[in-house]
């Protein structure tokens, strides 16, 4: 059952160096239990799609032109400041990419960890710091009934990203949205960190969207990929036919620039040049002056490639450089 279905989704920032096309004609979908992952490297509109579908873009300089983001038949994106205000944090909760600057530095964590639940359901103070108790334990926080008086700075950055996890799962969420949960911290905490959003996940059946820029990340955990790039999908397939079959000469790139893909003293590898500026888009194939893996002289230099079915399930962008 699909809890989320994102279709043409479309933000744009009116700044003073111009309009920057952050997101450009997006759709998805993200079914109870699995994780969907949206890739990409900096830049590419990953975040700035999910902060749309929050209602957490500023407006303005922001604003969503077009799209429809249907969760459970409702549109988000014609949803009201309160009736989002109800969704947030109760149906859909999301793990921001930095805790330190997420959490806020005057309240202990035992009472951010209980403010969705004091404004979302109808529970008394005790009982809710009950529940934050229990899920401080559960997502491996030591000693909580002592920590749950501290302060985030109190904490490392690994005990931070957990007090992020169970802020965002204390109220058992259709759907949550990870953005890069990973970020500065070390492998051990990364896998901790990662099986315990699996582990909440088999327990409750939650939705999952994954935002990172680690490809080894996606092979773990997501069920299905999105690749982005300058604010556009890609590429769009399941985990084990993008893995095996890439098209798209971007997701190619990326695949190629995984470390562990090299031989032991191979030079890495790095995709050359930078993303564009997404106020100076050029017409046609936005690849194509980074396009070594495909033949950059076919890309398209007018109009935008469409987003097509090549196989079943399996979408990417007809740039006939890019797919040679």
């Amino acid at each position: 059952m699909k809890v989320l279905d994102v279709e043409g989704l479309t933000t744009h920032f009116h700044t003073r160096e111009g309009l920057v096309k952050a997101v450009q004609d997006v759709s998805f979908s993200v079914e109870a239990g699995k994780t969907l992952g949206i890739v990409g490297e900096s830049g590419s509109g990953k975040s700035v799609t999910c902060y749309s579908l929050m209602g957490l873009i500023p407006k303005p300089p922001g604003e969503i032109v077009s799209g429809h983001a249907r969760f459970h038949g409702r549109d988000l994106l014609k949803l009201d400041a309160e009736e989002l205000r109800q969704i947030r944090g109760q149906g859909i909760s999301m793990i921001f990419q930095d805790p330190m600057t997420s959490l806020n530095p005057y309240m202990t964590v035992g009472d951010q960890i209980m403010e969705p639940l004091l404004i979302h359901e109808n529970v008394t103070k005790d009982e809710a710091y009950k529940r934050a108790l229990e899920m401080m334990d559960r997502v491996g926080i030591p000693e909580p009934d002592l920590r749950i008086n501290s302060y985030p700075f109190e904490f490392s950055g690994g005990m931070r990203q957990r007090v992020m996890i169970a802020m965002a799962l204390i109220t058992k969420p259709e759907l949550l949205i990870a953005d890069e949960p990973t970020t500065a911290l070390d492998v051990t905490v990364q896998k901790q960190v990662l099986d315990l959003i699996k582990e909440q996940q088999r327990e409750l059946g939650t939705a999952v969207i994954m935002i990172t820029h680690d490809l080894a990340v996606v092979s773990q955990t997501c069920d299905h990929v999105s690749v982005m790039y300058a604010g556009r999908t890609v590429e769009q397939a399941s985990v084990e036919s993008l893995f095996q079959t890439p098209m798209h000469a971007y997701t190619r790139a990326l695949l190629k620039s995984i470390p562990a893909r090299h031989k032991k003293g191979e030079e890495l590898y790095s995709i050359p040049g930078l993303p564009p500026i997404l106020s100076q888009l050029a017409p046609g194939c936005s690849f194509a002056p980074r396009n070594t893996i495909g033949d950059s002289s076919l890309c398209l230099t007018t109009g935008t490639p469409d987003l097509v079915m090549k196989k079943p399930g399996h979408f990417v962008q007809d740039c006939p450089g890019c797919l040679c």
